[in-house]
């Protein structure tokens, strides 16, 4: 069980990192219509989302910090769902899923350096 946790653990954490960077440095200029924008997220609420990511990949990292960085993952999730539904994306609220189930197994297995 620890090492399936420690794979879930590097896994979130690259995506956290990946996405997260790729918000930060997202060219908005360009006028392409992207997954954040058809949901109605500005550019000020994209730098937080952003930040929050690459706090997550920090967070889910350290056994002290592993459960607070699950939960504000899922709940960011949760939001892209909500966000998707709201906005008629019905196959991109399904998409998220799998990814909502990953912070929630991994609370449930815990952090494989937790003594």
């Amino acid at each position: 069980m620890k090492i399936i946790s420690g794979i879930l653990i590097l896994i979130t954490a690259f995506l956290s990192f990946k996405h997260g960077w790729e918000g930060l440095t997202m060219n908005t200029k360009t006028g392409e219509p992207n997954m954040m924008t058809e949901l109605g997220i500005g550019k000020t609420m994209l730098l937080i989302i952003s930040i929050l990511s690459l706090a997550v990949g920090l967070m889910v990292l350290f056994p002290q910090t592993f459960f607070a960085g699950c939960l504000v993952n899922a709940a960011m999730i949760l939001v892209i769902m909500a966000l998707s539904l709201k906005t008629g994306h019905l196959k991109t609220a399904l998409m998220e899923i799998p990814f909502l189930l990953m912070p929630l197994l991994m609370i449930y297995l815990g952090h494989p350096f937790k003594k």
